[in-house]
Formats: C-alpha cells, sequence, structure tokens
C-alpha cells in the first residue's frame, strides 16, 4: 500500500497516470472501460487504498451553495443559539444556510428532509430528534446529501456525529454538588423529548454510586418540549409531596430547572447556597438566558464554538472532497458556578 494518501478523484488519476474523464467513467460504471483500463484503475486502488467521495459521484457537480441547518425546535434556546453559532460559520464559508425546524415531529422532520432535498443542497447538518426518527428516512437523505449529524447521535450514519459529552457532564457537575452539600436528586421528565437525556441520568447514576451516596430520581409526567412549565408543575407536585430527600437537585436541563426556580418562589422557598437559604437548584446545557434566572442558575455549559466548528469543518471538508471514516467526536462542558447552587 502507498504512504500517500489520495483526498479526492483528481489526485487518484494524477497518480495513477490514467486519465480524469476515465476514472470518473469508471467510477459511474465500471463495465463502461476497457477491461485492462479497469484492471489498471483497479490495481491503483487497491495499491493507494482510495475509496472515492460517494457525494461527488452522486450528486450534480453544478449545484448551488445551499446548506440545509435542520434541528429540532428552533424556539429551543439551545437548538437557537447553536444554529446561530452555525449559520455564521456557514456564511463565511461562503454557503448560503437555511434553517430548518422539525418541531420534534418525526413525520415533520421527514418532510424537512424532502423539503430540503429539493434545493440540492451542498451539504446538511442535522440534529435529529433521536429515538423517534424515522431511521430509513435519515439514512436515505444522508445516502443522497453530504451530512454532519449533531446533538443526538445516530450511529454509523452521515459523515460522522459532533456534540457534547453528555456523561462528562453530568458526571462533573455532580461531582461539585457533592462537595459542596448535600448530595442531589435527579429531577428529569418520565418521557424526555431529547435522547441526551438517558445518558445524563445513566451518569448521574454511575457517579453516585462512584461517590458512595444512594441516587435519588424524580421523574416528573409531561411530554413535549415545554419544559419550562413541566418542570414548574412537576416541581410544585414534587415539593408538596416531599418527594426530595435531600435540599439539593440536580436538573435533567437548564429548562426544567427555570420551571422548577419558579415552583420554589411560589412556594417560598429561597434558593441557593446562603445559610438562609432551603434548597439549591442546579442545571445542564448553558442555557442562554440561565445567567438570567433569580437567582442565576448554576450549570454546566455545552461550548457551543467548539461544537459548531467542529460540525462545520467536517462538513466543509467533505464538500471539498475530504472524506474521512465515521467518526463520534464528544466534546467536554464547562462548569459555570451560579449563586443558585
Amino acid at each position: 500500500m502507498a504512504d500517500r494518501k489520495i483526498r479526492n478523484m483528481e489526485e487518484f488519476a494524477s497518480i495513477s497516470g490514467i486519465s480524469r474523464p476515465t476514472v470518473s467513467k469508471y467510477f459511474n460504471d465500471p463495465d463502461s472501460v476497457r477491461a485492462t483500463t479497469r484492471a489498471r484503475i483497479e490495481a491503483a486502488l487497491e495499491l493507494h487504498d482510495y475509496r472515492p467521495n460517494i457525494y461527488a459521484m452522486n450528486q450534480n457537480r453544478k449545484l448551488t451553495k445551499n446548506l440545509g441547518i435542520v434541528v429540532p425546535l428552533l424556539t429551543d434556546p439551545y437548538f437557537a443559539e447553536i444554529a446561530r453559532n452555525l449559520e455564521q460559520r456557514c456564511i463565511l464559508a461562503g454557503y448560503s444556510p437555511t434553517l430548518f425546524s422539525s418541531h420534534g415531529d418525526p413525520a415533520l422532520e421527514v418532510e424537512v428532509l424532502d423539503t430540503l432535498r429539493s434545493l440540492k443542497p451542498a451539504g446538511a447538518l442535522l440534529a435529529p430528534l433521536g429515538r423517534a426518527s424515522d431511521r430509513r428516512a435519515l439514512e436515505k437523505f444522508c445516502n443522497d446529501v453530504p451530512t454532519l449529524i449533531f446533538d443526538s447521535s445516530v450511529d454509523q450514519i452521515g459523515l460522522g456525529f459532533v456534540g457534547s459529552d453528555n456523561f462528562q457532564f453530568t458526571a462533573h457537575i455532580t461531582d461539585y454538588l457533592c462537595r459542596t452539600g448535600e448530595p442531589p436528586n435527579f429531577f428529569e421528565m418520565k418521557t424526555p423529548a431529547n435522547p441526551n437525556a438517558h445518558r445524563r441520568r445513566q451518569s448521574y447514576l454511575n457517579a453516585m454510586a462512584k461517590f458512595g451516596y444512594a441516587p435519588d430520581v424524580i421523574s416528573i409526567d409531561g411530554e413535549g418540549w415545554g419544559f419550562e412549565e413541566i418542570g414548574r408543575l412537576g416541581g410544585h407536585n414534587a415539593l408538596s409531596q416531599g418527594r426530595f430527600s435531600t435540599n439539593t437537585i440536580l436538573c435533567s436541563n437548564d429548562r426544567l430547572a427555570i420551571g422548577l426556580l419558579t415552583a420554589c418562589y411560589e412556594q417560598g422557598l429561597r434558593v441557593g447556597r446562603g445559610s438562609d437559604c432551603a434548597i439549591r437548584v442546579a442545571g445542564q446545557d448553558g442555557h442562554p438566558h440561565s445567567r438570567y434566572t433569580c437567582p442565576p442558575l448554576t450549570t454546566i455549559s455545552h461550548n457551543y464554538d467548539a461544537v459548531s466548528k467542529t460540525a462545520a469543518d467536517v462538513l466543509f471538508a467533505a464538500i471539498d472532497g475530504q472524506v474521512e471514516p465515521w467518526k463520534s467526536t464528544r466534546l467536554e462542558g464547562r462548569l459555570i458556578l451560579r449563586d443558585s447552587a
């Protein structure tokens, strides 16, 4: 095997001594070239361990500079922030991005992908619904369009996955809460809208076992994406029923925590770290508005810049013909200490 890594079809044609049109003709239909030429090409493929960019083969090379950015819900502040960051990177790279929201609906997610496909995009950045997604529809779209999956992983689909390390997220903030006060309860939805919630729950269980504490998971009713109201109503019920075994609560996400903060206020409970406070509340995500809750919310934040840059760079490289093997990239979060915990 040759040491040099071939990045695109032009390089392969040059180093193998076969014309670019002949190479292209072979990849479109191996039987369309003479047997002796086919043998030369296949020997060169073996020597250089080259695999063509399937997108360069299957797509019209006169495509526009359109890119699609698809998220489950644009009104969710996390997805709004990551989409804004991705959009800016696409524009700076010379592309024309279009934002789409599937509104938490698997059928609408398929419709969005069909609409995006009709625009003949150069590529797409897709945050799927996860377990609720139509996997066959996702696979078909990713086979047609260079697609980088972010936020919710769907293994081995698309160019790769880029997102946050949710196990590190929860383990890190659980460690902080255990070291600075009573060990935390875990406050979550019974039916979470985002599959990352399951990873955070498991990480909490693992961390509590490691630290030698008994875990206490409070799962509240509620479905969909109205997390703040779900957290407020579920918080009222849990507080009224005495379901929290300690004075510290780690919420599955910041939006649930914001709802819980409201429930605490409405029940006259002072939240914070001071001696005059009855309860500590922490969240996860680095919600763009978490700095402005009352009190400001302690959380562990996504690295928005790193996630968006890594995702965009992988997609841009693939569009340029530099397709790497599928890889999952998970980036660590940053603990943000504020007055709520």
